[in-house]
């Protein structure tokens, strides 16, 4: 029973998470061979300020060596933005 959680900045139309949504389901399906039912698909937005202490650190930073996709920034990037 895959759960995702999608953690995104805000910004995005209703539109645009339905469609990241259902492709996240679709692809889910297909390489995991689970039914839709099976699929929950969360997302959760963080303002930029608040994205280092509450995603960044604790979820990637502390993280690293679960990540199958690791991001193309790190901290210092994110003290710039």
């Amino acid at each position: 029973m895959p759960h995702i959680v999608v953690k995104l900045w805000p910004g995005k139309s209703e539109e645009q998470k339905a469609r990241l949504t259902e492709a996240i389901t679709k692809d889910v399906m297909e390489t995991l061979n689970y039914a839709e039912k099976s699929v929950s698909v969360a997302i959760e937005e963080f303002q930029p300020q608040d994205w280092a202490e509450k995603v960044y650190k604790p979820e990637i930073q502390n993280n690293l060596d679960k990540l199958y996709k690791k991001p193309g920034y790190d901290l210092k990037d994110l003290d710039r933005a």
